[in-house]
């Protein structure tokens, strides 16, 4: 511990998230969730993995259970061409997104709007469109669609 209580010294009270984001991933408390929450969570474990992982930055929300800003973060972009199974990834989302659309709270507009993008991007796949978002995709769909 000597050779780190240095870096230690330079923060100060209140600058706990300046500490965290310093050392990454050591600080995170891994939050017990409710059976709800479980299932959004698993849901999005399988968008996850129907999409061919997930970027670094959302590990520690899966740990802390910030359920509704990983569900948030895909919702906003696109799939990307070539990796994992489209189909199964929308669904999963769509699934978790209508979990999180059941419950109140701050983000719920959002949550919303996601969903229907999710919806969207499903319904999409299954007439043989191909996706919906902007600019998403112009050589058109991938193998697989």
């Amino acid at each position: 511990m000597s050779e780190v209580e240095p870096l230690f010294s330079e923060f100060g009270a209140g600058e706990e998230e300046d500490l965290a984001l310093a050392f990454g991933y050591v600080f995170l408390v891994d939050r017990v969730l409710e059976e709800h929450e479980e299932r959004v969570r698993d849901l999005l474990g399988t968008a996850a993995g129907a999409r061919g992982g997930c970027p670094g930055s959302l590990f520690a929300r899966f740990r802390t259970g910030e359920l509704t800003k990983i569900f948030l973060s895909p919702a906003r972009t696109r799939f990307r061409d070539g990796r994992g199974s489209p189909p199964d990834f929308w669904a999963a989302m769509t699934a978790a997104g209508e979990l999180l659309a059941g419950r109140d709270g701050p983000e719920r507009a959002e949550v919303t709007a996601g969903l229907e993008r999710c919806r969207a991007e499903a319904a999409a796949l299954e007439g043989g469109r191909g996706p919906t978002s902007p600019g998403a995709d112009a050589a058109g769909p991938s193998p697989g669609r």
